[in-house]
């Protein structure tokens, strides 16, 4: 089988670096790719950008694919899916309706509603006035979160009342603008990803990812900074609980209304005192949880995207897993995540102390007119370091970071710290 991934970021280098350790897989074909991915796979250019539904479908044709793979959110709510299966061929990712559980957070409050899902109180507002009713009546922290996508910078935690408000001004200054106030869930959080054919769903490993920029979870909000992988102080029956009360639910509700979701089932989760309660969904993979998840994953990955693809996850063997621990540290790029300086040379990727336990995922990435490996993003690097325990994998996954070279670059310390520290604490 010959698969095209869609994408061009450390996720989809860790899909296409999974999918290339496939045995059932003949060959892994990138649009448009990265430099990094680029060293595993072939990269074709996508001219009309990832959202161009015809130019996907016309790659994928004159390739000869047995399988697309889209990797990030916004050519799935713009239906290159859709486009995709309507040409005949498998799409691992959900059509642009079953996308608007990413889409729009008013939209997924709706089927959690109607599935009896556990979640947060919400409020959809559609001017300020609406706004400081919510605020009001929710409390602090306040949560304030875009309707649309928003490459994950979209959400703003905070006790400053005037800091939410001015997050949500800015959200309902955009065309069609609308806000989600939320309660606030007390809890650590959990990404797991499930992964539906429409029918079934099958749980892949939990995993806990870092939002803000800052040690100690200080600072704004980011599209990630680091994750791992597995959680040893998760409750026990912790997936079995979410794929009965959350996901199986989800699915079926989907179907109900006639907009099977057939892809990954992002959950974003808060363990509170009450139990599990969702944060969030999407409708992708996450970045960068995905870094941790596919190293420990044993399954063939084009197996699994496959079966979710073709409706065959009921005949599915259970998913094998390695023993070991695995830690992602994202090297962001100067004043990253406001506006971040690109350009700059990156260097010592290729060749990390501690390889093959340690290894670069490129993420924001480029290639200069003299060919010098350039930073063209914000996030920059996915830097992976696995090992038997969560202490061996986060020690090699930094001594990686530190012997990679980006001028005025930055990272968080502290990534799965507290878990290698058994200071993970579950609310009464």
């Amino acid at each position: 089988m010959k698969v095209l991934v869609i994408g061009s970021g450390a996720r989809e280098h860790a899909i296409v670096r999974a999918l290339s350790l496939d045995p059932t897989v003949d060959a892994v074909v990138a649009a448009p790719g990265n430099p990094g991915i680029e060293a595993v796979a072939r990269c074709e250019p996508l001219p009309g950008g990832v959202t161009d539904a015809e130019g996907v479908v016309d790659l994928a044709r004159r390739l000869g694919v047995g399988l697309v793979v889209v990797g990030p959110e916004a050519p799935l709510v713009a239906g290159v899916a859709d486009a995709v299966r309507a040409a005949g061929i498998p799409c691992f990712g959900p059509s642009a309706q079953a996308a608007r559980l990413e889409g729009s957070k008013a939209f997924a409050k709706d089927v959690m509603s109607a599935a009896d899902v556990p979640t947060g109180r919400a409020l959809v507002c559609t001017d300020l006035a609406e706004v400081e009713e919510a605020l009001d009546a929710l409390g602090a922290p306040h949560v304030v979160k875009d309707d649309g996508l928003a490459a994950g910078k979209g959400v703003v935690v905070t006790d400053d009342r005037d800091a939410a408000l001015e997050h949500a001004r800015v959200c309902l200054d955009k065309p069609d603008g609308r806000v989600v106030v939320e309660e606030f869930l007390y809890g650590p959080e959990v990404s797991l990803f499930c992964v539906c054919d429409g029918e079934d769903v099958v749980a892949l490993s939990p995993a806990q990812d870092f939002k803000r920029v800052g040690d100690g979870d200080t600072g704004p909000n980011t599209g990630g900074m680091g994750a791992y992988s597995p959680l040893d102080w998760a409750p026990e029956g912790l997936v079995d609980d979410v794929l009965a009360r959350i996901a199986r639910p989800v699915v079926a509700e989907m179907a109900r209304r006639g907009t099977p979701f057939a892809g990954v089932l992002y959950v974003g989760l808060a363990l509170t005192a009450r139990g599990p309660r969702v944060i969030e969904f999407n409708a992708r993979f996450g970045d960068p949880e995905t870094q941790v998840v596919l190293d420990r994953l044993r399954t063939p990955l084009g197996t699994l995207l496959l079966a979710a693809a073709t409706g065959g996850l009921a005949g599915l063997e259970p998913l094998r897993w390695s023993d070991g621990h695995a830690v992602t540290v994202v090297v962001a790029a100067r004043d990253y995540p406001a506006t971040p300086r690109t350009g700059d040379a990156v260097t010592g990727v290729e060749d990390v102390p501690g390889a093959p336990d340690a290894y670069v995922l490129h993420a924001g990435t480029s290639r200069d007119a003299e060919g010098v490996l350039v930073s063209s993003g914000g996030r920059v690097l996915s830097v992976v370091g696995r090992g038997a325990g969560l202490a061996e994998a986060r020690e090699r996954a930094y001594a990686a970071v530190d012997a990679v070279g980006l001028d005025g670059s930055h990272h968080r310390r502290d990534i799965a710290e507290k878990a290698e520290r058994g200071e993970v604490v579950l609310p009464a």
